[in-house]
């Protein structure tokens, strides 16, 4: 994508983080709004493994600029005590990411829950800093996730943090299939 003056303007490392419902969403509507420019995105979604997820099966089916892979499994991970299938899985995300940040191919790179991965002990801090800064000029990346790293927030262009001042599961409305998933 160029922007109206015909360069590639400065990449941009943008976080969504807090305890508040829509992070996700809000990486997708960016991904959408960059796909409706003509770019190309690539999506990672640590920690999730579902194939039941909505935003999975829209891409598959409407949104061939949109190459979303996930790494995880379709479990929940435990907090500081990752199995070794999780820690396999999210290292071949961020290797992805990688890739994806320096093959030239993508406009704007997500990595979905990556804050979540590094709070929970599947990734480096470290690691994934440097995947930031290896991506090529002009690239464009989302984080998603809460618990986002002070290091994180201090190396991103933008910060949002989406917080929860009601949600349903505290009325006990179970997780809904094109609302949570």
């Amino acid at each position: 994508m160029q922007d109206s003056g015909g360069g590639r303007p400065k990449g941009l490392v943008m976080v969504f983080t807090g305890d508040g419902k829509g992070k996700t969403t809000a990486a997708l509507g960016q991904a959408l709004r960059a796909i409706g420019h003509g770019g190309r995105v690539y999506m990672v979604q640590f920690m999730k493994g579902d194939e039941r997820y909505g935003e999975l099966q829209a891409a598959r089916k409407y949104l061939p600029p949109l190459t979303l892979v996930q790494s995880g499994l379709s479990t929940f991970v435990t907090r500081g005590r990752p199995g070794p299938e999780d820690l396999r899985l999210a290292a071949r995300g961020l290797e992805l990411a990688r890739e994806a940040l320096t093959g030239g191919e993508y406009d704007l790179v997500v990595l979905d829950e990556v804050n979540v991965a590094i709070d929970y002990g599947l990734l480096s801090l470290e690691a994934v800093l440097e995947t930031l800064h290896s991506r090529a000029p002009g690239v464009d990346v989302v984080l998603t996730g809460r618990y986002a790293p002070q290091a994180l927030i201090a190396a991103a262009d933008m910060v949002s943090e989406v917080r929860e001042v009601k949600h349903h599961y505290r009325q006990g409305v179970p997780g809904r299939r094109g609302i949570e998933f």
